[in-house]
């Protein structure tokens, strides 16, 4: 009986070990992470205030903003008027091809 006790008693112990080296790990992490979430915080403060000033880096950026806003308005644009081009000549295209299978007879 002291033998199985005894192995049981070192698993648990190397449980014990192995957990414990993964929580440290895990510690670790978490506390990289912190520091990320932390430099990412300041980062966006920063940028907060900048805007708030009126930083230099606002006009430009808000132009180039603009431009992209107005280079998507017309892509859309040009895909609506492309969806709308392939879903008329798709749907006569059909619809004559139709009439016209009507009409020929089936070849073997």
């Amino acid at each position: 009986m002291p033998v199985k006790s005894d192995k049981l008693l070192d698993q648990l112990t190397k449980n014990n070990i192995e957990l414990q080296k993964i929580s440290i790990d895990l510690i670790s992490s978490i506390n990289d992470l912190n520091k990320k979430i932390d430099k990412m915080l300041s980062l966006f403060e920063e940028a907060a205030k900048n805007i708030e000033k009126g930083s230099v880096y606002e006009e430009p950026l808000s132009k180039k903003l603009e431009s992209l806003l107005e280079q998507n308005k017309t892509i859309a644009r040009g895909l609506v008027l492309l969806e709308k081009y392939i879903r008329d000549k798709t749907s006569t295209g059909f619809s004559s091809s139709i009439s016209e299978t009507k009409n020929k007879p089936l070849e073997f």
